[in-house]
């Protein structure tokens, strides 16, 4: 049977679709392959790291679409046209409707940096996540992979790697540490697990 088609939805550097783009040269993502790299934002830098890996990309700005049904339609589109089994969001800004996630249950996979459920749903992206877990002054987060629904970060939990916080730290070297420690390891062995499944025709 084929490899599990694989589409990485971006916005910004792509760090994570990096860490994806390494474990499929490095044998780590073994089930799956990365299909297509598709951007809500056309200066995104992740375009550049897939087109130096010679992975297909497409790009469907939501400020370009009348509303979010022609945006989600054209990303449908995109994913259809490239057999996509599973989606991965990797700093992917922008909301799905309950719509699209119900088209794909299961198939929509996100990392989240910090241990769901705590610093997670609307609002907690990026930095935030990471200024919310130094205030409040907890001594361990992390990184949750889990599938995505109509609610923000409430899909089923896949994985989670704890990182321990350390004296000093600023939300920017929290958020490095949480990447290097668990983001970029984690998420590649769930695309891998998760595309193993589907190959398998079994649930995760």
């Amino acid at each position: 049977m084929e490899k599990t088609k694989i589409a990485v939805l971006v916005s910004g550097g792509g760090t994570n679709l990096q860490a994806l783009i390494d474990a499929q040269t490095n044998g780590i993502l073994q089930n799956g392959e990365i299909a297509l790299v598709l951007s809500g934002n056309r200066n995104a830098y992740a375009l550049e790291r897939a087109a130096k890996a010679g992975i297909d990309t497409e790009i469907v700005v939501k400020k370009e679409c009348a509303d979010q049904a022609e945006f989600e339609q054209k990303m449908i589109a995109a994913l259809e046209m490239y057999n996509i089994d599973l989606i991965v969001l990797a700093g992917f800004m922008n909301i799905l409707s309950a719509d699209f996630t119900g088209r794909y249950s299961e198939r929509i996979i996100n990392v989240h940096p910090s241990l769901i459920p705590s610093f997670c749903g609307k609002g907690f992206y990026g930095l935030r996540v990471h200024e919310a877990a130094l205030s409040y002054g907890v001594k361990v987060t992390g990184a949750t992979v889990h599938f995505v629904n109509e609610i923000p970060d409430g899909g089923r939990i896949i994985a989670q790697k704890a990182v321990a916080i350390q004296k000093g730290d600023t939300p920017e070297i929290l958020q490095k540490r949480v990447m290097e420690e668990a983001e970029w390891i984690l998420l590649p062995q769930a695309v891998e697990e998760v595309s193993a499944a589907i190959r398998k025709g079994e649930t995760v």
